[in-house]
């Protein structure tokens, strides 16, 4: 098998009917983008709640502009490596084709849970709570040794699993997406393996995927040869597209919002500015890694100052026009951050990078973490979002209350999850437990129906027997 029909394989034969004249990666686009879990995202939040206003990205509009940013700096890749070209590599995995990191840029964001990572935190916990209970009534009544009790939470975890994004977007394109008489689009393996920025089980690493799909993700990693934890050159790609996206989308979104002022006042100001340095300490990233808070803080300053420059540079070039500027401010960040991608070694594999005189470029992987961080800060802990994420908190909790006990629920959930259920506790090794069921359930719901589910079951606004679910 060469190269090519490597990353063209399907985990199942696809029955392409008349379609012989489009090829493997266009039927993974037109797959994701009609797909109904596509169409969900313009009702999930970015980082304002989906409908708070007509300007403010979904995760729908911040899928199509990651997807934008990834396939012209693959394009851009492509012309300056030349080695990364589906026809001249050596290797599958260290390819960037366009068309796939598209594909991958569109459906990266497919797991997220409603009210966003606020969504994702609740459901995450629920499970965690579960599990601990579930460990607790296991050792009631018996006396077992430390390596004993280990054994028994290993099995209670392996069995209930977790909530995580990521997973769960992997859920929905190899499981709860239908298609024919099989369960999930069906995608090309180059597709998968590029939508796959944490490539491990979920026993291992708690970003990874439930054991069903990384039976599926692993395989194709050991067929295709990729070293333990790498990623192919088009989920890499992807990534940090999506990080681009976020530092500067967001940010532009905070500005509109009035959640973020340029002016030297706000973006000098020590709470502001500690808060962001707070915010770094709490991540895993490498590039900051045995860094002091001091150290931290003249970079952050150093990232704001720079900000604060290229608007005071921009502003008179846009006629004053805040509107046009706060477009221009954006627009530059992303140019700057996509033309110094590059390739470089990574010890048994190579990476996209940040790049700078042919080695990796830290100093730029920073700037991007600073000006995330500050879009975090200054929106996700601003008043109003905070009260909306507690209200959201409610509603996750409230519809796991309602929907959990298999006997009593069973009623109020639509009969095609029902039956899905059914079939899967007839195989051998079913892939769902009755609760795991009712988080992917929960997970897939957009902002508004979560709030119409959750109105009809507690609230004071009752749907009609007329609405489809």
């Amino acid at each position: 098998m060469n190269i090519q029909e490597f990353r063209q394989h399907r985990q199942y034969r696809d029955n392409i009917g008349q379609e012989t004249n489009r090829a493997t990666f266009e039927r993974d686009y037109s797959r994701l983008i009609h797909s109904p879990t596509f169409r969900r995202l313009q009702g999930k939040s970015q980082v304002f709640g989906a409908g708070t206003g007509d300007y403010y990205r979904t995760r729908l509009t911040h899928s199509l502009e990651v997807a934008q940013i990834a396939r012209e700096a693959a394009r851009s890749l492509l012309r300056a490596y030349p080695a990364v070209a589906t026809e001249v590599a050596e290797h599958p995995g260290l390819i960037i084709d366009p068309e796939v990191v598209e594909c991958a840029a569109i459906s990266h964001d497919f797991g997220h849970p409603p009210f966003g990572h606020k969504g994702e935190e609740v459901l995450e916990q629920i499970l965690e709570n579960l599990i601990d209970n579930k460990f607790k009534q296991e050792l009631k009544g018996r006396s077992v040794s430390p390596e004993e009790a280990g054994q028994i939470r290993q099995a209670v975890t392996r069995k209930y699993e977790h909530f995580e994004g990521n997973a769960h977007n992997f859920r929905l394109m190899m499981f709860l997406e239908k298609r024919e008489n099989i369960d999930g689009l069906n995608l090309s393996d180059a597709v998968l393996l590029g939508t796959n920025k944490y490539p491990f089980p979920g026993t291992e690493n708690k970003k990874g995927l439930y054991r069903h799909e990384w039976e599926y993700i692993s395989y194709i990693r050991d067929r295709w040869d990729i070293p333990y934890g790498k990623k192919t050159f088009e989920a890499q790609l992807m990534d940090l597209c999506d990080d681009i996206a976020y530092s500067a989308h967001d940010l532009e979104d905070g500005i509109k919002a009035g959640k973020i002022e340029v002016h030297a006042h706000f973006l000098f100001d020590s709470h502001i500015q500690r808060l962001i340095v707070e915010k770094i300490m709490t991540l895993e990233d490498d590039f900051w890694q045995n860094w002091t808070p001091d150290q931290i803080q003249v970079k952050v300053e150093e990232v704001l100052t720079s900000f604060l420059n290229v608007w005071n540079a921009k502003m008179p070039i846009c006629d004053h026009d805040y509107s046009r500027t706060r477009r221009e401010v954006k627009a530059y960040w992303v140019s700057l951050f996509v033309g110094s991608l590059g390739v470089v070694d990574d010890g048994n594999w190579q990476k996209v990078t940040f790049v700078k005189e042919d080695r990796e470029d830290k100093d730029m992987l920073r700037t991007v973490s600073v000006l995330k961080s500050f879009a975090w800060v200054t929106m996700i802990r601003d008043l109003r979002v905070q009260r909306l994420q507690k209200r959201s908190a409610w509603v996750i909790k409230r519809l796991w209350d309602a929907f959990v006990d298999p006997v009593t629920s069973k009623s109020i959930i639509p009969g095609d999850w029902l039956r899905r259920f059914d079939r899967d506790q007839q195989q051998a090794d079913p892939i769902w437990t009755w609760e795991h069921m009712i988080i992917d359930y929960i997970a897939g719901m957009t902002d508004a129906y979560a709030e119409k589910i959750y109105n009809e079951l507690y609230g004071l606004k009752v749907g009609t027997i007329y609405d489809m679910d």
